[in-house]
This record gives C-alpha cells, sequence and structure tokens, in this order.
C-alpha cells in the first residue's frame, strides 16, 4: 500500500490549510483511515479518524477546528484544518485507523503555523 500526503505549507495563527491523502494498491472503501501527526522531538499522534462507512472521531486538542472525510472514489482522504495554532505544527502522516499494524508511513506533509 502507498499513502501519499499533500497539501502542507505555512500559514499563521488562525489560518487554514486542507491536507490529501490519496491510497494506492488497496481497497480504500473498506478501511477506517486517520491522520496522524509528529511535532519536532515528539511520539506520534492520533488526530483524527474516519471509519468506512463514514463515522468520524477527533483529537481533543483539533475537535471544532479540524474536519477529516473521504471521498472513496477517489481513494483520497482530507482533513481541513481551520483556526491554526502554532502547536499544530508537525509532520502529518495518514494511514489506516489501527491498534498496532500500520502501513508504510511514507514522508508526510510539514504543517507550520507562526504566532
Amino acid at each position: 500500500v502507498q499513502l501519499q500526503a499533500s497539501g502542507g505549507g505555512s500559514v499563521q495563527t488562525g489560518g487554514s490549510l486542507r491536507l490529501s491523502c490519496a491510497a494506492s494498491g488497496t481497497i480504500f472503501s473498506k478501511n477506517a483511515m486517520a491522520w496522524f501527526r509528529q511535532g519536532a522531538g515528539q511520539r506520534r499522534e492520533l488526530v483524527a479518524w474516519i471509519l468506512s462507512g463514514g463515522r468520524t472521531s477527533y483529537a481533543r486538542s483539533v475537535w471544532g477546528r479540524f474536519t477529516i472525510s473521504r471521498d472513496n472514489a477517489k481513494d483520497t482522504m482530507y482533513l481541513q484544518m481551520n483556526s491554526l495554532k502554532p502547536e499544530d505544527t508537525a509532520v502529518y502522516y495518514c494511514n489506516k485507523y489501527s491498534h498496532g499494524e500500520y502501513w508504510d508511513w511514507g514522508q508526510g506533509t510539514l504543517v507550520t503555523v507562526s504566532s
């Protein structure tokens, strides 16, 4: 399975970005998917996840600001990020929503939020 995360960039506090995750090599529609992030010197953390049927859930730190979605016809997942804060600065990765077994993480996409 190959995952390609894109859409990162540099924004100021309060700005918005939309991340995309294109998947290949799997039946995307059958998988629960998730966004993760890893800040400098920090552990990778789960940000948001979306089940195959579309049900979503979020980490408390992003609830109300981020929206996860998916387009199964395009094998693509999205993360709309609004009201960005400096603490959102991290490399963002996409992967399946799992309790231990993940696909290759790929390069991720860097989000930098300046104050």
